[in-house]
């Protein structure tokens, strides 16, 4: 039974999947539905999480919109999900950064990863 569940989730993979990490500030190009029209709308936050593996790998953006914090949790490999572009790299040393949703302004910033 193991075996049948590995090759139907391996079906369901994106191949296109970005390479992105916990503190990079992405854009994520996700299909939204009204009625019978689907149109793109563009989610632009720092990426608090990754977890999950195979097909049910999922990353949570946050972003503050109108001085109120924003979270949405994608599935990385969703047919709803177009796109992931990377905008910056950031620079942590955690796998979550839970600690952002505490501060605001300059103090939820972070720092750009310089190569």
């Amino acid at each position: 039974m193991n075996k049948i569940i590995e090759e139907i989730e391996a079906e369901q993979l994106r191949e296109n999947v970005p390479e992105f990490n916990v503190g990079d500030t992405v854009k994520v190009y996700g299909k939204i539905k009204e009625g019978a029209r689907e149109r793109i709308q563009i989610f632009e936050g720092t990426v608090l999480k990754k977890q999950g593996g195979s097909n049910r790998a999922t990353f949570t953006v946050r972003k503050a919109s109108s001085g109120i914090g924003v979270e949405k949790t994608w599935p990385l490999h969703s047919p709803n999900v177009e796109k992931v572009e990377v905008i910056r790299r950031g620079k942590v040393r955690r796998a979550k950064l839970t600690y952002l949703r505490g501060r605001i302004g300059k103090k939820a910033k972070v720092k750009e990863l310089v190569k």
